[in-house]
């Protein structure tokens, strides 16, 4: 699941999903570095949906909108017959190219959550489908942070190994913005 629900806020209110990076809308990169690791692949994304479809992955809106969460749950409400949903978020076009197994094996059946220089990012994590009734009752309540879910859940941590850039990092400025166009440029 890519989430790409969010608004924008510190990127001006502009729609991260379609902003470019490289010529490239940033969830088409985002797409291009997770589909290889997953069975399906589907986006959590509210508003006009049509606005995504050139990805060709089906869009899942929120049942309520509480944040990232009400994506997981979308996604684990559509991910019929699958074990486990991974999410990822758009704006992080760098994340690694093994992401999913090794959250697989680091949660050995259980919630794993990436890591990196220390710090946990739980919108990188992989989500057991046994978690939907969890989800659902705590987004129930107004809960909506996802590091409180996760700890409340027993997550695991799934380290990675950092770097420069950090594979985590999010796109949330112009600068931002600026400083991974030249490190796409310097890639090619």
């Amino acid at each position: 699941m890519i989430l790409a629900g969010g608004t924008g806020r510190r990127m001006g209110g502009v729609d991260k999903a379609l902003l470019g990076l490289n010529g490239t809308p940033m969830v088409q990169h985002v797409q291009d570095r997770f589909e290889p690791q997953v069975e399906r692949l589907a986006i959590s994304a509210n508003g006009d949906a049509t606005r995504l479809a050139f990805t060709g992955l089906p869009i899942l809106p929120d049942a309520q909108s509480q944040g990232p969460l009400s994506g997981v749950l979308a996604a684990l409400d559509w991910a019929e017959g699958a074990d486990a949903v991974v999410s990822v978020a758009v704006d992080t076009p760098f994340f690694p190219g093994d992401l999913v197994p090794r959250l697989w094996l680091a949660g050995e059946g259980r919630l794993a959550v990436a890591s990196s220089a220390g710090r946990w990012h739980p919108t990188f994590a992989l989500w057991p489908r046994g978690l939907r009734g969890a989800l659902r009752d705590y987004l129930a309540t107004g809960g909506a942070r996802v590091m409180a879910f996760c700890e409340a859940q027993g997550a695991v941590e799934a380290p990675f190994p950092a770097s420069d850039p950090d594979p985590f990092t999010n796109l949330n400025t112009p600068a931002d913005l600026a400083r991974a166009e030249t490190l796409l440029r310097c890639a090619d």
